[in-house]
């Protein structure tokens, strides 16, 4: 049970929620998720199980990948439908071109300022736990990316995007920022993750039906193995020998004779397919073992 599970997050749970849940499942405290989703979000939710959790540094910089929708009218204090109302309501009826208009500023590498509420660290603490005590924060743009911002649907006041990002990527704030530039507000009504990185919503199970394959004993056929994992990293087999050597910490060889790329990482597999190990060049051919499962 090294591997990783994609669960499609429901609304209202909190990716700490998720985390506990599939603990109980799984029968494990060691259980890590790759990427918050707030409690109003749904969709892809990758949970590292058990030694796989010594993996979450390689998943850091992932794209994601949401389809949501922006109501224009009116902005809140969370940018999101979750907070309450910021100003004033108008009424506002979108066109594909007033749609597009709002959207253009938010498309390539931009200034991005993080929502009030939310993960981002303030000498060490989340913004939401200062916003909730009413202490007001700063928080400074970041510069984000915004590969892809397509409309897929216009609805009176109501806008359906999807959305293709950089890791760290707020559409909460491209939703309140759009509002800006249309001098009506907005805030994000509906957001679904639908990729994160390699996983997709179509490898997602529910929560109910992760429990119905716990029930049976048989969790692990929702499981990707950790073998699996980062396919851009070359594999390497090693016997028993070598494998017993990686987990004293120790140098460990490869075949001189295959093509590994311009890639300095290597993923050593045992006979059985189980990944042993995470191993980074030192020397040709020579890989010191950087992360051991």
């Amino acid at each position: 049970m090294n591997g990783v599970i994609v669960v499609d997050k429901p609304a209202g749970w909190t990716s700490h929620d998720v985390v506990n849940r599939m603990r109980r499942l799984a029968d494990t405290k060691k259980v890590g998720h790759l990427g918050t989703l707030d409690p109003m979000a749904t969709g892809v939710l990758p949970l590292l199980l058990n030694r796989a959790t010594r993996l979450a540094q390689f998943f850091t910089g992932n794209e994601k990948t949401y389809e949501g929708t922006i109501r224009f009218g009116f902005a809140t204090n969370t940018y999101d439908a979750e907070g309450e109302p910021a100003g004033e309501k108008t009424e506002t009826a979108m066109s594909w071109e007033t749609a597009e208009k709002a959207l253009a500023p938010f498309r390539g590498e931009f200034e991005q300022t993080p929502p009030p509420v939310s993960a981002k660290k303030i000498q060490g603490r989340p913004a939401y736990e200062l916003a909730r005590k009413n202490i007001e924060v700063e928080l400074r743009p970041v510069a984000v990316t915004v590969h892809d911002l397509t409309v897929l649907a216009v609805e009176g006041c109501d806008v359906k995007v999807r959305v293709r990002t950089s890791a760290g990527t707020y559409v909460r704030s491209i939703a309140h920022d759009a509002g800006k530039v249309m001098g009506c507000g907005a805030h994000l009504a509906v957001l679904r993750r639908v990729k994160s990185g390699a996983f997709h919503i179509g490898q997602a199970k529910t929560l109910e039906e992760l429990a119905e394959l716990a029930a049976a004993g048989a969790l692990e056929r929702a499981m990707i193995p950790a073998a699996e994992l980062l396919p851009e990293i070359p594999c390497e087999m090693v016997d028993r020998v070598t494998e017993s050597q990686i987990r004293q910490g120790r140098d460990f060889r490869v075949s001189p004779f295959r093509d590994r790329g311009k890639s300095r990482l290597v993923k050593a597999t045992n006979a059985d397919g189980e990944l042993v190990a995470i191993g980074e060049a030192v020397l040709p051919n020579v890989y010191h073992p950087s992360v051991v499962l």
